[in-house]
């Protein structure tokens, strides 16, 4: 089975790279650390690493990464003595994990899944755990940890429904490896029985909650000053503002026409456009062009840009890791890929600083927040764009709602806290129950 898998990814890995190598291009900063995902590591992170006891954190993209890093710190609280790594897949996640972490915590990317560059990154890291955030299954790495008896945790753990089909249909492949962690931090009822079909003992899967009701406080620096910026731009003081954060292809020109209408009704209202990838921000500027939408691109505003009043109706925003405080001062805000995409973005983020949340019919990857907000009347889910621009004018024209939505949607993230500190709870109990001394506090 190990040589079938390991011949199939090579064939396919030769094959997709040069898509997989455009869009790390695309992205930009793609050099540094290039070799790392060959499991190549320069002096330096070695040095950092030599006789050190590690604990080995995996978040695939930015998404995860802000789950992650709340996890770390409190991590860092009850074990002091553990060095920790962290990984990620994509450039703009680790962006995100330099811009929140500090230096004393190693920031690498993951190794590509063929046995050799597992099993240098393993050597280099020797890590006495493994903590994997959400389904991030890899066979050769999970091999490799059990081959030299690795703790492995899942946290945050969610399988949606097609991906819980996909590992069925493969479970030849995937029951042991599913069978083989230590700990797994599911999110809901529902997640854990699915993971528990798929192969994993019930006896080491708890129900938690989801990471990232935590992970939405606003604890750290403002790092842009959204009115400030908005001033500059012509935009005035009493502007109602239209969010559309991770939004996906598709969304934007049906988002752009929809503004352009509401507009003409609601003449203070102001659109900022967030794709949840910022290489598109091209292909998005051409949709709101065609559309005859006035706008600018986020990294074309300085501190010297000065626009005039209703020069522009929208700003595009083509950077990482700012759409939170853009969130922070909206008047109403609609989540993105969940119009055009199945799967759905993050909710809980808007919802958490009391916003009027709408987004469409597919959440799948966000089902069971969205529920909870839904039934708690802390957001409004639309079945097309024609029911979001029906909602959308109702809210704007009723400021009394928009803040009904908002105070219940406070109420449910505050109702939802805690996963955090359960999901530390389960990684240090196992971890002392296995005898690793790392240090641990009450």
């Amino acid at each position: 089975m190990r040589t079938i898998y390991n011949i199939l990814f090579t064939i396919f890995f030769f094959l997709s790279s040069p898509y997989y190598f455009f869009r790390m291009c695309r992205r930009g900063n793609w050099l540094k650390g290039f070799s790392e995902r060959f499991g190549q590591h320069d002096p330096r992170i070695k040095q950092a690493l030599t006789n050190r006891q590690s604990i080995w954190l995996h978040a695939v993209s930015v998404g995860e990464v802000n789950v992650c890093t709340h996890l770390i710190r409190a991590i860092e609280r009850r074990l002091p003595n553990a060095k920790i790594v962290v990984s990620t897949t994509t450039t703009t996640g680790m962006g995100e994990l330099k811009s929140k972490l500090p230096t004393h915590v190693t920031k690498i990317y993951y190794p590509i899944d063929r046995r050799h560059y597992v099993s240098r990154a393993m050597a280099t890291v020797s890590p006495k755990a493994i903590v994997l955030v959400e389904a991030e299954i890899w066979p050769n790495f999970i091999w490799r940890a059990n081959a030299l008896n690795i703790p492995i945790f899942l946290v945050n753990a969610r399988l949606s429904e097609r991906s819980h089909r996909g590992y069925r249909r493969f479970g030849f492949l995937f029951r042991p490896l599913f069978a083989s962690f230590t700990g797994i931090g599911a999110q809901n009822d529902a997640d854990a029985k699915r993971l528990i079909e798929l192969g994993c003992r019930p006896e080491v899967v708890r129900v938690v909650g989801s990471l990232k009701f935590d992970a939405a406080k606003l604890d750290e620096r403002t790092s842009i000053n959204v009115p400030a910026m908005l001033a500059q731009l012509g935009v005035p003081t009493d502007a109602q503002l239209l969010v559309c954060g991770s939004t996906h292809a598709g969304e934007e020109a049906l988002l752009a026409a929809m503004f352009l209408r509401l507009k003409a009704r609601f003449p203070k209202l102001f659109l900022v456009l967030v794709p949840r990838h910022m290489e598109r921000a091209r292909d998005v500027s051409r949709d709101l062009q065609s559309a005859g939408l006035k706008f600018i691109t986020r990294s074309d505003v300085s501190s010297q840009k000065q626009l005039g009043r209703d020069e522009i109706q929208c700003l595009l925003v083509n950077t990482t890791g700012e759409l939170r405080h853009f969130y922070e001062h909206a008047t109403v805000v609609f989540v993105g890929k969940s119009l055009t995409a199945e799967g759905g973005q993050n909710p809980i983020e808007p919802g958490a600083l009391g916003k009027p949340v709408l987004f469409g019919p597919n959440m799948q990857n966000f089902a069971e927040a969205a529920h909870n907000f839904v039934s708690n009347d802390a957001a409004i889910q639309v079945r097309d764009a024609a029911g979001l621009e029906t909602a959308l004018a109702d809210l704007l024209s009723n400021p009394s709602r928009c803040e009904e939505l908002g105070v219940n949607a406070r109420r449910v993230v505050k109702e939802n806290l805690g996963a955090v500190e359960r999901t530390t709870n389960m990684i240090v109990e196992t971890i002392e129950l296995s005898g690793l001394h790392l240090g641990a506090r009450r």
